[in-house]
């Protein structure tokens, strides 16, 4: 009787060792990470470009349904397939990638669905001002990756976003929208 107590403790004190996951640190793998938007071209096609320089880390508590990201992209990467386009999103006109090198994310206030992150929230700096900006997981997992043998926890994450509110105003005079959709599709390995 006093093994089968001293069984059934043991047990349950693994159970609840393996169910208080602690809070977890992950790098981002930039060859599965990219940072895009799209912005609608007078309503009749959509321009969309992405990021080639973005870093990132992240940390995540499950059990304690808590994370922190923090994302940097170079604005000097930025590459739409067209060259005299990437240099006139480069321009003052738009990103002002000499006078502002980078956009930053920071989020801090992760919401779950079960085990499965559904939303962050937090606040991205562009253009030297900061708004607070939602970013909404269409997708997220985790899993045992085969190749590097450690965990790798990701998803599809996205937010529309009002440019102006940043100081983006070239083109409304045009009627180009002040609404930019970001896409965020990021994977991150367990540290």
């Amino acid at each position: 009787m006093k093994k089968t107590i001293l069984a059934v403790a043991a047990a349950a004190a693994l159970c609840a060792s393996v169910a208080h996951a602690e809070n977890a640190t992950y790098a981002f793998d930039p060859s599965h990470t990219y940072v895009t938007f799209e912005i609608s071209h007078f309503g009749t096609s959509t321009n969309r470009g992405r990021f080639d320089k973005k870093e990132g880390t992240a940390q995540l508590d499950v059990a304690a349904k808590t994370g922190k990201v923090d994302v940097t992209i170079d604005t000097t990467s930025i590459n739409t397939g067209f060259d005299a386009f990437n240099k006139h999103l480069q321009s003052a006109d738009l990103f002002d990638a000499a006078k502002f090198p980078t956009i930053k994310f920071v989020g801090d206030k992760f919401t779950f669905a079960g085990d499965k992150v559904s939303t962050i929230a937090g606040n991205l700096t562009l253009l030297g001002k900061t708004q607070p900006v939602t970013l909404k997981a269409n997708n997220f997992n985790c899993y045992m990756n085969p190749m590097v043998k450690r965990e790798v926890c990701g998803g599809d994450f996205e937010a529309t976003i009002d440019r102006t509110a940043f100081g983006m105003n070239y083109g409304l005079a045009y009627g180009f929208p002040k609404e930019v959709k970001l896409v965020i599709q990021v994977e991150a390995v367990k540290q």
